[in-house]
This record gives structure tokens, C-alpha cells and sequence, in this order.
């Protein structure tokens, strides 16, 4: 598990240092606080995905997929969000919509599932058992969905204020940055024999979509979509 650790500290790293450089770039639209909170939530993600690196034990050993480790950073990311300083409207845990934004939306949500059909055309799925059919339909999107366009996107949001109107939202450095931790969570290891190592086709693949999330967190106010997209767009190569 220690090479797991490097490779969250370092994406941790990325991530302060990156944010900083943004942050005094426009110092009126900066929050430090905010950053350190949003970098805390990366690492505390992922030590729940790892069960804690390994200190709290397997429960269910006999599982191809982590359930557990899901689970646990649901559960965690849910208790960020009822917090006084998050709130579950503003981290997107409603399912109420934006006035006017489903139309827009559903070319968006069209766009995330045409990209997934492409990947699930061009790449192998591998073997469609029970157990990965429902682990797809349901712990993505719930989880990484309610964290990275949830709770850390608002942390980032609040880290930095500064906004552009573009695509009917308003951007943030908050969407480009969470897009790129979510990004390198998927693409970026660490191995004592080889080193540092980042796939750029991974990298891409995740951050793409990523995007397309937050603009649909954004434009709906709601999770709801997002999080929809995403457990279909992942099961999606299975069912074909």
C-alpha cells in the first residue's frame, strides 16, 4: 500500500501546487482554506477507497470489485456533504432541476453515452457476470459522482470564485480542476520499481467525460443526470 500512498500524496501535490499558482494569479478570487479542504477530500477519498490502506479488514474477500472500499467513501462523502458547510443542495443531492436546463441537458447527457458507446465499440469489456453488471449500474456513479462533482467540486468552486460564462454555465477553475484530479485518479501510479507513471489515453478518457459532468452538475443543479450517465455509460459496454 505504500505505493498507493506516493501516488495519492503526489496527485495531492498536483493538486496544492497547481491551485496555488491559479489562486495568485487572482488573489481577490482565491480561497486557501478552500483548496486545503478540497486537497484533505482527495486524500480521505481515496484512504476510504483502500479500506485505509489496508488497516480496516476485507469483508468480503471472495468479491471481484470493491465494494467495500465504495461504499465506505459513499458513506464519507455523504457526511461532508450534510455538513453545515457543504449542505446536500449544494453539493448537488437533490433531484430537483434547474428551470429550462433538462432540454439542454439531455444533448449533453446524449453526448456522455455516444462517448462511452465509442469506448465500449473500440475496447474489450471483458466478462459481463452478475456481480459487474450491478457493481457498474450502481458505485461509479454513485460514488464518484457524489464526490467529484459534488463535494469537491464545490470545495474547488469556493476556492476560487472567479467565473466565465461559456456553454450556458459558468466556468470555474473548480470544473477544470476536479476534472483533472478525477483525471489522474484514474491514470496516475506509483511503483517502487518503475516510478511515476501516467497513461494519457486513461487520462483523456476520464477527463472527457468528467467535464461533461460537471456541465451537466452545473447547468442542472442537480446530480441526478450526472450520476445517471455514468453507471449506464459504464455498464454500457456490457450490455452490447
Amino acid at each position: 500500500m505504500s505505493d498507493q500512498i506516493t501516488a495519492i500524496v503526489s496527485i495531492c501535490g498536483i493538486l496544492i501546487l497547481v491551485g496555488t499558482g491559479l489562486g495568485l494569479a487572482d488573489r481577490k478570487n482565491f480561497s486557501p482554506g478552500w483548496l486545503v479542504v478540497a486537497t484533505a477530500l482527495v486524500f480521505a477519498n481515496d484512504a476510504m477507497l483502500t479500506r485505509v490502506y489496508g488497516l480496516i479488514p476485507d469483508l468480503l474477500p471472495d468479491s471481484d470489485w470493491n465494494w467495500q472500499g465504495k461504499l465506505m467513501a459513499l458513506v464519507l462523502s455523504l457526511g461532508v456533504a450534510a455538513l453545515g458547510l457543504f449542505g446536500w443542495r449544494r453539493s448537488g443531492l437533490t433531484l430537483r432541476q434547474h428551470p429550462g436546463s433538462l432540454r439542454s441537458a439531455a444533448f449533453v447527457f446524449a453526448a456522455y453515452i455516444l462517448f462511452f458507446l465509442v469506448i465500449a465499440l473500440a475496447f474489450d469489456a471483458g466478462d459481463a457476470t452478475a456481480e459487474t453488471v450491478a457493481f457498474q449500474l450502481t458505485m461509479p456513479g454513485l460514488e464518484e459522482e457524489i464526490f467529484y462533482r459534488g463535494i469537491l467540486l464545490l470545495a474547488l468552486n469556493e476556492a476560487f470564485r472567479g467565473r466565465i460564462r461559456l456553454l450556458g454555465i459558468n466556468w470555474g477553475w473548480g470544473a477544470l480542476l476536479s476534472s483533472l484530479v478525477f483525471g489522474l485518479a484514474h491514470a496516475f501510479s506509483y511503483s517502487a520499481g518503475e516510478g511515476f507513471a501516467i497513461d494519457p489515453v486513461y487520462l483523456a478518457l476520464t477527463a472527457i467525460p468528467s467535464l461533461l459532468a460537471v456541465w451537466l452538475r452545473e447547468r442542472t443543479g442537480s446530480l441526478l443526470l450526472p450520476i445517471a450517465a455514468h453507471n449506464f455509460g459504464n455498464a454500457l459496454p456490457l450490455m452490447l
